[in-house]
């Protein structure tokens, strides 16, 4: 009986692709504000599989390159004085949300969910682009990542020029499913400073926000 119930409820899991555009930004205050002049334009792309828990009810893992980051500008291009710089680090991300489905119509649910993240630093650059007295300079650089995991105590690798290689936080998500495709937006909350050699616990500095709008399909029959 066990085996045919656990049979039974593999069948209905889906697995499917979902990608999509982020507006990133990095927090500016003790109090974890941010200065919307300063969000960054990325994108997140991955798998991610629906496994039924109770008939208004999903488990939602999922695993996804995505980029975070910001940006600080002054002036405006073609100004005599104008500075801007991006810093955009990329993740592999595995989100595991719980997500209740409301059914509104025949083959179409609205959704709520929320989870946790954990995300693991890849890839990433950091540029710059300026004019000062006429004269233009611009280049690029890769992010550094330290030693950082979440399975080590000290990091000999850490620095202020580098990033910290594990973040971590929470989703809060919401959208709709028709059928086996699915249009969602997810407010993505780090909890894990971004630079290396911050540890401060009194202020809410330096953590990623990311707004995420997907599109997906998932494969095998609608639930």
């Amino acid at each position: 009986m066990a085996i045919g119930i656990s049979v039974a409820s593999m069948a209905q899991v889906r697995v499917g692709v979902k990608g999509g555009w982020n507006i990133a930004n990095v927090t500016t205050s003790n109090s974890g504000g941010l200065d919307d002049s300063r969000a960054l334009n990325s994108f997140h792309i991955g798998a991610v599989a629906d496994v039924p828990l109770s008939p208004v009810l999903s488990l939602q893992p999922g695993v996804f390159y995505t980029g975070k980051g910001s940006k600080l500008e002054r002036g405006e291009p073609g100004d005599a004085a104008y500075f801007k710089t991006t810093t955009n680090p990329q993740y592999i991300e595995i989100p595991v949300n719980f997500v209740g489905k409301i059914p509104v119509g025949q083959d179409t649910r609205v959704f709520l969910g929320v989870g946790p993240y954990a995300a693991f630093g890849v890839a990433g650059k950091n540029k710059y682009d300026a004019n000062l007295a006429g004269v233009h300079t611009s280049g690029e650089s890769n992010i550094k990542w330290d030693d950082d995991t979440p399975f080590n105590d000290g990091d000999p690798n850490q620095g202020y020029d580098k990033y910290k290689r594990f973040d971590y936080g929470g989703n809060f998500l919401a959208g709709v499913e028709f059928g086996n495709f699915l249009v969602s937006a997810q407010y993505g909350l780090g909890m894990g400073k971004i630079f290396s050699g911050t540890d401060n616990s009194s202020n809410d500095k330096s953590k990623n926000r990311v707004w995420s709008f997907s599109v997906g399909y998932l494969f095998g029959g609608s639930k």
